[in-house]
């Protein structure tokens, strides 16, 4: 074991998700774990977790946090299948809640069940330091994709030049996170991109996702340097205006995540499946949008 900072991602293919596991010596957090769903056949599995507990238990890394970036919409959460294995609370935006007062209303939950209300064990905001053993976090309010969106600024300290910031920014030839979604801002997100491309160049922005094109090897990460100077939607050179109106206009064309609805319904809960039923299932709901007419259905 080593007194380096050691950052390890996971990729999970079939969402396009990194996950990280990030550790200084012995002491560690994990970031946006990914809970493996397949939803033709409903089919939940914990496969990927695994793969995060074997590297933590080979480098015998005691796991202080696990910490999520935003309430994805594309993914499940293994925030709590992790909890229960490494005992280790888990940390949201304090964004969350605008979050769960929209989507409660969506999947028809009581806003005050304790599913919603103790499903994260903090609440962070911008400007909080948390510790993990050594390690040092500074949460950095990141919003615009979704209203809870957080960067985790991570290292010892005396350097933090690494920043997980969940959907906010992908690679260069990719762009920047959509802004559609309920409680999304185009401004919010500008504000939050020109923040981190105001962090020294050598920053290194630690991805949450990547959809590498054909001929492009899939990547974790990427420099402030590199993303200021080459993002094609959003580089130290664009102004506002032009964002606004190339985001707004790409927003336009695109579909709802497949797993919007799973992902959402489990992920305000903080990685917890629904209770099961009086027959012993679970079920994951769809809120249908019935378009008239709709006589007889």
């Amino acid at each position: 074991m080593t007194d380096d900072l050691l950052i390890q991602p996971f990729f999970h293919a079939p969402t396009g998700t990194w996950s990280h596991v990030v550790s200084l010596g012995a002491d560690a957090v994990v970031i946006d774990p990914v809970l493996d769903y397949d939803h033709p056949s409903g089919r939940v599995s914990t496969d990927s977790a695994r793969n995060l507990l074997d590297h933590i238990a080979t480098r015998g890394l005691h796991v202080h946090r696990i910490l999520e970036t935003h309430a994805h919409a594309d993914h499940l959460s293994a925030a709590a299948f992790l909890r229960a294995r490494l005992d280790a609370p888990v940390a949201i935006g304090s964004g969350i809640r605008a979050v769960q007062d929209h989507f409660s209303t969506v999947f028809g939950m009581d806003r005050d069940d304790p599913a919603l209300s103790d499903a994260f064990e903090r609440l962070l905001a911008d400007g909080d330091v948390v510790t993990a053993g050594r390690l040092s976090i500074e949460v950095m309010a990141t919003p615009g994709h979704t209203a809870d969106g957080l960067s985790y600024r991570i290292g010892n300290n005396m350097l933090r030049n690494n920043v997980f910031i969940g959907d906010t920014l992908f690679a260069p030839d990719l762009g920047t996170a959509r802004c559609d979604f309920p409680g999304g801002s185009v401004d919010q997100l500008y504000a939050s991109i020109t923040r981190l491309h105001a962090l020294p160049g050598n920053t290194v922005l630690w991805l949450c996702h990547d959809y590498p094109p054909a001929g492009r090897e899939r990547r974790a990460s990427v420099t402030v340097e590199e993303s200021r100077r080459d993002n094609r939607m959003l580089s130290a050179d664009t102004t506002f205006e032009t964002f606004h109106a190339a985001r707004t206009a790409r927003d336009a064309t695109l579909p709802a995540p497949n797993l919007r609805y799973p992902a959402l319904q489990v992920n305000i809960c903080g990685g917890r499946l629904p209770p099961a039923g009086a027959n012993g299932r679970r079920y994951l709901c769809t809120p249908l949008q019935v378009e008239p007419p709709a006589e007889g259905l």
